[in-house]
């Protein structure tokens, strides 16, 4: 939904804001007061083509600011066009491309006008409109089901490959790999553990040999720390105060006694082995060998040894399928067609619904003998069916309907899109702004199209660019767009006298007329009902 929006200095209008209402707006004005450039500043704000001829005189360049809301996601876009040199796009702040501003906003805004590409001929559009108007839902939930299927087993055909014998060979090694590293009974950190058995093994002697060197130093410096605590006993005898002071020393001498009593337990405990030796450097080996070849870390190693457990599982699995694959993808083919057809039946009669009802909506905008159809052309199975709509029309019934986008003048495509959003009756997100719909039109035509562009905009943001008063009484929000005699182009809301007021300048061509005013009185009242 478009909030905010905000064109500077584009061709006649110096500084003009919108804020449109979540549903019926209506922008009037004398012709040529510049109403087509507040649509052209939502065109470029929408990543249209910029032209830097639509700069104005009020400064070096033109700004348009819009702000829009898609459910919870609010967003910021501008859009900068310099009197010299390359336009400049800014999403949420950040500089982006204008072809970025088109993808993000595009599907936010459709612009209904004479110029305008319009979605209503685009196939996958028409499909949603087709598809949001059934009452049988269900039956394209089927279809997506069974694509969604058969997506899956060509998936699973194509991890095949066709190719069995390497599919096994795959299967054989990876089954190899995790048996091996299955076999190993691997912990992490095990190999640090094994180096240091072996190098206690491996230097039996040598650390007997320092142990024996420390008993030795620890038995000296007991009896010199013997000596000092007796010092330090007498001291106290003599001083109380070095008690805390003896205490320490006492503890000094039982840590080294202490420490003598490991070490002759762990010389006691030393015992060569040179069989556990030769087993556990064996076993250094081979963890050695799985390093080399599966990571380089045990933790790595035992991670690889999961991944081909795991491989080797999915691997069998793909050929227990092989052999039924391809009766698998045929069945899953077959439901896909069935379902099409059934999805096809559907759509069929949505058509003929919806295209009764577009026509009667046209006869009401004043197209009493236009012909629609919505003609619905077999193709190749996709993810929306295997269906491709065309629209076709005709102005008049004795023509054989066309395509719509080559036999449809501007207005009549405008109000087609009209009749065919009321005809499906589609709650959208997207906002609709229509230019030049009431072409051609007036009187009660007029009124007519007023009362569907206020029930269009019940499902939805409706902006609407009118000269006709009848159109512009049914909306909930009236803005005028005036041009002063210095040329200078202003946009303003318009509510209760002024709207009056603007109305019988539209009715009547003058502002202050009595009956002009009579006359918009009755027709805002009329609206209003």
């Amino acid at each position: 939904m478009l909030d905010h929006l905000r064109v500077a200095n584009l061709g006649v209008i110096e500084d003009a804001a919108l804020d449109p209402s979540p549903r019926f707006t209506v922008v009037t004005g004398e012709t040529g007061a510049g109403k087509t450039l507040l649509l052209g500043g939502l065109r470029l704000i929408l990543g249209g083509q910029a032209d830097s001829n639509a700069v104005g005189p009020y400064g070096a360049e033109s700004t348009i600011d819009g702000f829009f809301t898609h459910g919870d996601e609010e967003i910021g876009a501008t859009r900068i066009i310099p009197g010299d040199g390359r336009s400049r796009a800014y999403l949420e702040g950040s500089i982006v491309s204008a072809a970025t501003l088109t993808e993000r906003l595009g599907s936010m805004v459709e612009i209904v006008g004479q110029h305008d590409q319009f979605a209503i001929a685009r196939p996958s559009h028409l499909l949603e409109q087709l598809d949001g108007a059934s009452t049988h839902q269900g039956t394209r939930d089927d279809y997506q089901k069974a694509w969604d299927r058969l997506q899956a087993s060509l998936e699973r055909q194509r991890q095949l490959g066709g190719d069995r014998i390497e599919l096994t060979r795959e299967l054989d090694l990876a089954r190899y790999q995790a048996e091996e590293i299955a076999a190993a009974r691997l912990e992490p950190g095990l190999d640090d553990e094994l180096e240091g058995s072996v190098s206690r093994l491996r230097n039996v002697e040598e650390i007997r040999e320092h142990l024996g060197e420390t008993m030795n130093l620890a038995e000296q410096m007991s009896e010199s720390i013997g000596e000092m605590v007796a010092r330090l006993r007498k001291a106290v005898g003599l001083d109380p105060s070095l008690a805390d002071l003896a205490r320490e020393a006492e503890g000094i001498a039982a840590g080294v006694a202490e420490l003598a009593r490991e070490a002759r337990g762990s010389e006691e405990d030393l015992d060569a082995d040179p069989e556990t030796l030769i087993e556990l450097e064996e076993r250094l080996t081979e963890l050695g060998d799985l390093k080399r070849k599966y990571g380089r870390t045990l933790e790595e190693v035992i991670a690889y040894g999961d991944q081909t457990a795991s491989r080797a599982t999915e691997l069998e699995e793909l050929i227990a399928d092989a052999d039924e694959i391809d009766s698998i993808v045929a069945r899953s083919r077959g439901e896909v067609a069935d379902r099409a057809e059934d999805l096809s039946k559907v759509r069929n009669e949505s058509a003929a619904a919806v295209s009764e009802e577009v026509a009667s909506h046209l006869s009401d905008l004043g197209l009493g003998s236009a012909k629609v159809q919505i003609r619905l052309e077999k193709t190749d199975p996709g993810p929306s069916g295997a269906d491709r709509p065309v629209l076709l029309f005709a102005s008049d019934a004795r023509l054989e309907p066309g395509p719509v986008g080559s036999v449809a003048s501007g207005g009549e495509l405008s109000r087609l899109v009209l009749a065919l959003r009321l005809a499906t009756r589609s709650e959208s997100t997207t906002t609709l702004v229509f230019d030049e719909v009431d072409t051609g039109i007036g009187g009660s035509t007029a009124l007519e199209m007023g009362k569907k562009l206020r029930a269009l905009a019940a499902g939805g943001q409706v902006l609407c660019v009118t000269h006709l008063a009848q159109v512009a009484a049914h909306a909930d929000t009236h803005y005028v767009v005036e041009r002063a005699d210095s040329g200078v182009a202003t946009v303003r809301k318009v509510t209760d006298d002024d709207r009056v007021t603007e109305i019988s300048r539209m009715l009547a061509g003058q502002p202050d007329s009595e009956a002009g005013q009579v006359a918009a009185f009755e027709l805002l009242a009329l609206a209003s009902e």
